[in-house]
């Protein structure tokens, strides 16, 4: 198992390591409150990246590679992923309809 010290080192090493084999690639998260690390993990049986980190900040990173990794999922391991993946519309208050008073 490898320790990658750099985010960005991980995130291209994993990339690679998904699109060389989809099928047997793993992606696997691991957070330990008592201690407040977070440990990503991609592994395909024959290598074994992992990146530790306890930095809060990170979380975004981290969110941003989930994302990544669902579309290529989705979509094929040689699928184009943009940069920026569109955010969420944020949904309409719901109205207040319910149980009242009666006029």
């Amino acid at each position: 198992m490898v320790y990658v010290d750099s985010w960005d080192t991980f995130v291209e090493r994993s990339i690679s390591l998904f699109r060389a084999d989809p099928v047997a690639t793993r992606y696997v998260m691991k957070y330990r409150h008592c201690d407040g690390k977070l440990v990503l993990k991609v592994t395909d049986n024959r290598e074994c990246l992992k990146f530790k980190t306890d930095q809060a900040q990170d979380m975004r990173k981290m969110e941003k590679l989930n994302n990544l990794f669902f579309t290529m999922m989705a979509r094929g391991p040689d699928a184009v992923v943009p940069e920026e993946l569109p955010k969420e519309q944020a949904a309409p208050p719901p109205s207040k309809k319910g149980r009242g008073r009666r006029q």
